[in-house]
């Protein structure tokens, strides 16, 4: 088993940019799992398969294929050989995925192959129930917070500079319905793992989260 850096926390704390800048930094593969279940998601937008159809959803676990890899130093998603790095990231697939990553046989299909992933590689892989479920003997374990309105906040400006059209109490309302999904679900709820370290991102920059995230990872390393 290669070093495994666990990195949990909601939508909009920062996780995905975080992550990156910390894989950098300490050469660590990023993994973003939250890509995984959003492919998930788009394939059945694709076939208009709604989360309560099992048994399609079923079918398409079968064949789908998802990667995640290196192109010019950024890292693209591949759903079925396709690239879907950008449409992955629009407010249809944010609108739905929650319900289908709470899904017990998409879970099914999606933890072993994040753990598969982590045999090899030291890496860095965040996600909702990564410390929880996926590497509950992570080396190290963290928990990003933000407030709910600085969560919004930043899903907002994100969009507004992908010329996504949503107003901020549009994304505020989805951030909200997500946050209950996701930590209400019986199946691998969002929640800090006893022996992860909190951090609230809601007053930081990008900057002082990531050194503050390194200086933990260095410390448990050495």
């Amino acid at each position: 088993m290669g070093f495994v850096v666990a990195l949990d926390g909601p939508a909009g704390s920062g996780k995905g940019t975080v992550t990156k800048k910390v894989a950098e930094i300490l050469n660590l593969v990023n993994i973003d799992t939250g890509a995984m279940y959003r492919c998930v998601a788009l394939e059945c937008i694709y076939n208009n398969i709604l989360p309560t159809e099992i048994d399609k959803i079923e079918k398409v676990l079968e064949k789908i294929d998802i990667k995640l890899e290196k192109k010019e130093g950024k890292q693209i998603v591949l759903l079925n050989g396709k690239d879907v790095t950008k449409e992955i990231r629009t407010p249809k697939v944010d609108d739905v995925v929650a319900k289908f990553a709470a899904i017990k046989q998409i879970r099914d299909k999606i933890t072993p192959m994040q753990q598969q992933m982590g045999k090899n590689s030291d890496i860095i892989m965040e996600g909702r129930d990564i410390g929880t479920v996926v590497f509950p003997n992570a080396d190290v374990k963290i928990f990003l917070d933000c407030s709910i309105e600085e969560r919004a906040n930043r899903r907002y400006k994100q969009n507004l500079e992908k010329g996504i059209q949503e107003t901020y109490e549009e994304v505020l309302e989805s951030i909200k319905q997500r946050h209950i999904l996701e930590t209400q679900r019986e199946i691998a709820p969002l929640k800090q793992a006893d022996d992860a370290i909190y951090v609230d991102s809601t007053n930081l920059t990008i900057e002082e989260v990531v050194e503050k995230i390194v200086k933990i990872i260095k410390e448990k390393r050495s």
